[in-house]
């Protein structure tokens, strides 16, 4: 009844202070964005939601979750099983091979990932949610209810007085029906009782309510650690997702390196499995009887540059820029040189590039002052 009164705005309510409203309403935002960051964290980790909702049903029934790969993991399955199909000694086969295993780490990366910050992060804010707020509500409920029974008391008490008041009045001797008399007498009497009895409720619920009252405010205030533990929670989130990420560029940096060192062969591999010309000229038919002898690309000659141009005998110091080409590159990785062809690159600096006729074209020759040397294309962001 008192409930329905205060929404009809019938009836009076006991407000609480204002340190006390303010601690519900940082509870109620703590609680409100702690549920979203819990689940859009679940999302980030676990992006399938069929896999959280089965990981959710496992949590309830109180039973272990079956280990699942991971993308990563899973991906690198499928190119080993490819590369022992079109063949490991193959260039497509070694490279998937290389790729294969780096994505296997990466998914076993993912996996500790997942693991820690399952653990340090996502724990701590659902034991907050299924602990500490479900007690703060409980409390909140009672404390509610001893309000309600004190506004009613209150109300009760009004009533009891106003009447008690009514009664009390001095009657009229002149009535008519001097039984009137008596029975104002005896009304007034029970109104006094009444009042009494709703004094003596009203002291009793005040003190429940107080009582409550305090048991609720020391529970909100316990927000504060709350928001301490979560700090800390929070940082270890943020240190073990660095870790990820720089394993994650760590392992693909390596793979890059690789990918860019091997890359000569495999085109120089693919290029010796062409199939030949349809018709050789008479003098490559005469030199197809004398012993083979191992032969070097002729490329067009270029001032300051050696008319056969390969990998193995290139020397960077011979090397001269052409009259035009030349081009401002940003280095995007540190890179170290395999040996004395290649240049060492640092991460930010600028250098001069170009490209020399018969190169590998993932591949530019790369001038630091008095420096030269080989550079791998994917490392650079060339600049008009």
């Amino acid at each position: 009844l008192q409930f329905t009164e205060e929404k009809l705005g019938q009836a009076e309510k006991t407000e609480l202070d204002a340190h006390f409203e303010n601690l519900l309403a940082r509870a109620d935002c703590t609680k409100n964005w702690t549920e979203k960051i819990l689940r859009q964290t679940e999302v980030l980790l676990q992006p399938n939601p069929s896999a959280r909702v089965e990981e959710f049903l496992y949590e309830k029934l109180d039973r272990k979750v079956p280990s699942r790969v991971t993308n990563g993991e899973l991906l690198a399955q499928y190119m080993t099983e490819a590369a022992n199909d079109f063949g490991p000694g193959t260039p497509y086969g070694k490279t998937l091979i290389k790729v294969g295993e780096t994505e296997r780490r990466l998914g076993a990366a993912e996996r500790d990932f997942i693991h820690c910050a399952s653990i340090n992060f996502l724990t701590p804010l659902r034991n907050f949610l299924e602990g500490d707020w479900k007690t703060i509500a409980k409390e909140r409920r009672i404390l509610q209810n001893r309000r309600l029974d004190l506004d009613a008391c209150k109300a009760r008490l009004k009533k009891a007085k106003a009447a008690e008041a009514k009664a009390a009045a001095v009657p009229d001797f002149q009535e008519t029906r001097p039984r009137n008399y008596v029975l104002s007498a005896s009304a007034s009497a029970l109104w006094s009782d009444e009042v009494e009895k709703a004094e003596h409720e009203l002291r009793l619920t005040q003190t429940e309510f107080d009582r409550q009252a305090e048991v609720t405010r020391l529970l909100l205030e316990g927000i504060s650690s709350t928001h301490v533990n979560h700090l800390r929670c929070l940082h270890e989130f943020v240190e073990s997702q660095t870790n990820y990420y720089a394993q994650c560029y760590q392992y693909m940096l390596d793979l890059q390196k690789q990918l860019g060192r091997f890359s000569g062969t495999f085109v120089g591999n693919a290029e010796s499995t062409s199939p030949p010309p349809a018709a050789a000229s008479p003098p490559a038919l005469a030199a197809a009887s004398l012993p083979a002898v191992p032969t070097i690309p002729v490329v067009p000659t270029v001032v300051g540059v050696p008319s056969t141009v390969a990998e193995a005998v290139l020397n960077p110091s011979e090397v001269k820029p052409p009259a035009s080409g030349t081009r401002k590159a940003r280095v995007l990785y540190d890179y170290e040189a395999a040996d004395s062809t290649e240049l060492a690159l640092l991460a930010d600096e600028m250098i001069t590039v170009y490209s020399l006729p018969g190169m590998d074209p993932d591949w530019l020759i790369g001038e630091r002052g008095n420096q030269k040397g080989k550079v791998p294309v994917t490392y650079l962001e060339l600049l008009s």
